[in-house]
C-alpha cells in the first residue's frame, strides 16, 4: 500500500472517532427516559421551548433534597396557649363538712321513779320550745318528802325562838348573881346551843329546796329549743337517776366545722377581723341542687391530731326553718369568701404539667418554663405569682413531658386573656 493510501485511512478513522465522541457528548444533556409518543399525550422533546442560557431546570428545582418554604414551616408543631395578664382576684376557699346542732344533749332523768305520763307529740321529729314537757314520773313520794322537809323546818325555827329565850334568861340569871366578869364557859349563856339550833334551821330550809327542787324534776322538759333524735321511755317505765330519757338538738343555730389546710388559711383574711366583720360563706349540698348562706362565726385555735389541720366554724341560725331546711347531718361544700390578691395570673389548672412546671411561648416563638408559686385554686384555674419582669405571657394549655426549652412552635390562642 502506498504512503498516499495510508494518509487517507488514518485520517477517516480520525473523523470517525471524532464525530462519535460528539454524538456521546449531545446525547448525555438530554433528559433520562424514552421520548412521549406522538397520540399519547405527550409533545416531542423538540416541541419545547429552548431555554435561555443560565436558566435553572425547574424539575431540578423540586428536588426532594432541597424542600421548599411551605415544608419547612408545616415541621413546625401548633400549640395552644392563652393570654394572661396581671390583674386582681379575690380568692375563694372551699372546704366540706357536717351540718350539727349547737348543742346535741342527751336528755338525763335527775329523780327516780315510775314514768306517768308523755307528751302527746313526744316523737322522734318533733320540735318543743324551750321549758316544753316531755315526760312525767309519779310524784307522789316527791310531794310526801317536801311536806317532811316543811315539818322538819317548822320545828327547826321553834327549837331556834326556844333556844333564843333560854339564852336570855341565861343571861338574866347570870347578871342577878352579882358576878364580876364574863362566865367562864359559853355554855353558861347557852352560846353554843343557839348557834346549833340556828344551824338546824339553815339545814332544814336546805332540805326543803332540796325536797322540792326533786319534785320539780319528775316534770322533764325542754332546756332549749329543739327536735327530738331519739326516745328512751316509755308510759309506765321505770327510771333511775342518771338514765336517758331522749337525744334533742338544739334548733335555733346550726354549725358546721370546715377543715382548712394551711395554704387555705392563707387565703383568708385574718382571724383578727372576724371582731369587726363577718366573712360569708355559701353551703352547697353534694347534689349541688340547694344552697344555704352562714357566716364564719369563729376560728379553732388549735389543730385536728389527725388531718393536722385547722377548722373555721360556719353557723346558720335557724337552720330547720329555711326555705329548704338545713337538716342535722347533712353534707355540705363550704365556699368561703377569702382575700383579694393583686397582680396575679389567673392560668388553667392544666398548664401545670406533672413535674409541677408552666411552660409559656416567647416573643420568639421559641418555648420556654417557670415553677409557678400557687396562691389558690378555684374552678378549673390555677391563681399564680407573675414571672418577674414579665406582665403577660402566651401560656401553654396542655404542656407534654417531652417538651424542650427553645424549641421552635406556633402559638395557637384558645381564650383570651386566660378568661
Amino acid at each position: 500500500m502506498s504512503q498516499k493510501r495510508k494518509t487517507i485511512i488514518v485520517t477517516l478513522a480520525a473523523a470517525a472517532v471524532i464525530f462519535l465522541s460528539l454524538q456521546v457528548v449531545g446525547g448525555s444533556s438530554q433528559p433520562p427516559g424514552p421520548p412521549s409518543a406522538p397520540g399519547a399525550g405527550g409533545k416531542p422533546e423538540s416541541s419545547k421551548p429552548n431555554a435561555e442560557p443560565g436558566s435553572q431546570n425547574p424539575e431540578r428545582a423540586a428536588s426532594p433534597s432541597r424542600p421548599s418554604m411551605g415544608a419547612q414551616e408545616a415541621t413546625v408543631p401548633e400549640v395552644g396557649v392563652v393570654n394572661v395578664v396581671s390583674r386582681s382576684h379575690q380568692a375563694n376557699v372551699e372546704g366540706y363538712g357536717q351540718v350539727n346542732p349547737q348543742f346535741n344533749l342527751t336528755l338525763s332523768a335527775q329523780v327516780a321513779g315510775r314514768i306517768q305520763s308523755l307528751a302527746d307529740n313526744f316523737e322522734t321529729g318533733v320540735q318543743f320550745s324551750e321549758g316544753d314537757t316531755l315526760a312525767t314520773i309519779d310524784d307522789t313520794d316527791y310531794k310526801q318528802a317536801v311536806a317532811a322537809a316543811s315539818a322538819a323546818l317548822e320545828e327547826a325555827k321553834v327549837a331556834l325562838e326556844e333556844e333564843r329565850l333560854q339564852g336570855k334568861q341565861a343571861l338574866s340569871e347570870w347578871q342577878r348573881s352579882g358576878l364580876d366578869g364574863e362566865p367562864s364557859s359559853a355554855l353558861v349563856l347557852r352560846e353554843p346551843q343557839l348557834a346549833a339550833a340556828e344551824a338546824a334551821v339553815k339545814q332544814a330550809s336546805e332540805a326543803l329546796t332540796q325536797a322540792k327542787r326533786d319534785l320539780a324534776y319528775t316534770e322533764i322538759t325542754s332546756p332549749f329549743n329543739s327536735v327530738v333524735v331519739s326516745r328512751s321511755i316509755q308510759p309506765g317505765s321505770f327510771v333511775q337517776s342518771g338514765a336517758e330519757v331522749a337525744g334533742l338538738y338544739a334548733t335555733d343555730i346550726a354549725e358546721i366545722s370546715v377543715p382548712l389546710s394551711a395554704s387555705q388559711w392563707n387565703n383568708l383574711p385574718p382571724a383578727s377581723s372576724l371582731k369587726q366583720q363577718q366573712w360569708p360563706v355559701t353551703l352547697t349540698d353534694m347534689d349541688g341542687l340547694t344552697q344555704w348562706q352562714g357566716v364564719v362565726e369563729r376560728v379553732e385555735q388549735h389543730l385536728d391530731t389527725t388531718s393536722r389541720q385547722r377548722s373555721a366554724v360556719v353557723r346558720v341560725a335557724k337552720p330547720l326553718e329555711q326555705s329548704t331546711p338545713l337538716y342535722f347531718g347533712t353534707y355540705v361544700v363550704a365556699k368561703i369568701t377569702g382575700r383579694v390578691w393583686d397582680n396575679v395570673w389567673q392560668i388553667p389548672s392544666t398548664a401545670i404539667s406533672q413535674k409541677q412546671e408552666v411552660w409559656f411561648v416567647t416573643d420568639n416563638n421559641t418555648l420556654d418554663k417557670f415553677t409557678p408559686s400557687v396562691l389558690f385554686m378555684e374552678g378549673g384555674h390555677a391563681f399564680i405569682t407573675p414571672v418577674e419582669g414579665m406582665d403577660m405571657a402566651k401560656i401553654v394549655v396542655r404542656p407534654l413531658n417531652s417538651y424542650l426549652v427553645n424549641t421552635k412552635v406556633m402559638p395557637v390562642s384558645e381564650t383570651s386573656d386566660g378568661q
